[in-house]
């Protein structure tokens, strides 16, 4: 076969160092078209990018030449660079070091699309750290507990 092609769907969850919940409401959409904005510069298709208070869920196509490493590498650099410019609270802010990052088939992609809009509501019920146990064990991920967490 002559030409390479590849449908590959991932959600990628991470927090703010420490899970301080320092990213405000206000620049909430900004944030996120900023994250979709990236994707897009790396030939990633954002289908759905939700911020919260602590923590970003980002549901997108993986270009064929980009790697999950390199996808997260540049969307937490630029957007951290990028929110130490928009507050003063914000001067020393940091992405945790780590990431979870799960396959999603393309025809589930509508439902955790739903999932990741659903946010807000989500977590008056389940804190973010619960939440991504349940990602882990769901997707079968061995994880020590004292390193997942920064």
């Amino acid at each position: 076969m002559p030409q390479s092609l590849a449908m590959v769907v991932v959600h990628v969850i991470f927090s703010t160092k420490e899970r301080v919940p320092c990213i405000d409401l206000t620049i909430r959409t900004e944030l996120n078209a900023y994250l979709a904005g990236t994707l897009r510069n790396l030939d990633c298709i954002p289908v759905e990018v939700n911020t919260l208070a602590e923590h970003v869920h980002i549901l997108c196509s993986l270009a064929r030449r980009v790697s999950i490493a390199a996808l997260v590498e540049e969307v937490k650099k630029g957007s951290s660079k990028w929110l130490k410019t928009k507050a003063a609270a914000l001067r020393n802010f940091h992405w945790q070091n780590g990431y979870g990052a799960f396959s999603v088939s393309p025809s589930m992609a509508a439902r955790v699309r739903r999932y990741i809009l659903n946010q807000e509501e989500h977590h008056r019920k389940v804190t973010f750290q619960d939440e991504f146990r349940a990602f882990l064990k769901r997707h079968g991920l061995q994880y020590d507990e004292r390193y997942v967490w920064d």
